[in-house]
């Protein structure tokens, strides 16, 4: 068991015939108290510092773990937001694709579509000018029928006669 001040204090000696002085031991007594009570109280104030100092190492050290973990968890948590990100871009891109190739395969059919259109107009075109061309062909031989001397004849006579023989000859 460690010395204490109180010991050093009640501590008594045996006096033998020729001892040491006793004035002198007891002053060096009392300055050993004196001393002994400043290294413990310093002693004290250490190990409440020391104690102090701990509990801040361990305050600190729990935060570093919990910094690390939040660390950990941050680095996982960027992973996964990365990797989400990733897949969600592919998954843009093939959707981008897809309507492309749509676009691009509406686009070619409605140009086909238009292109059979175009055919069947330029048919149509043909056959009506064709058709035009017998109608105008038609009137032009109307126009340079004889018919039409016997129109300008004055004589209503010869008119009748003429037509009476058209009309024979037509029937």
């Amino acid at each position: 068991m460690p010395l204490t001040p109180l010991d050093i204090h009640n501590k008594e000696f045996t006096r033998g015939f020729r001892g040491y002085d006793e004035d002198e031991v007891n002053e060096f007594l009392d300055q050993v108290i004196k001393d002994f009570e400043i290294a413990i109280r310093e002693k004290k104030e250490l190990q409440s510092k020391v104690e102090e100092l701990t509990d801040k190492l361990g305050h600190f050290t729990n935060i570093e773990a919990t910094l690390n973990k939040s660390i950990l968890v941050a680095q996982e948590t960027a992973e996964e937001v990365k990797g989400n990100a990733t897949k969600e871009s592919k998954l843009i891109i093939k959707e981008a694709e897809k309507n492309a190739d749509r676009i691009i395969n509406e686009a070619l059919h409605k140009s086909r579509r238009i292109s059979i259109e175009v055919e069947e107009l330029k048919k149509q075109a043909k056959v009506f000018r064709t058709r035009l061309k017998m109608l105008v062909e038609a009137q032009l031989d109307l126009i340079e029928n004889d018919d039409w001397d016997g129109l300008f004849d004055t004589d209503v006579e010869k008119r009748d006669d003429y037509k009476r023989e058209q009309y024979e000859n037509n029937y």
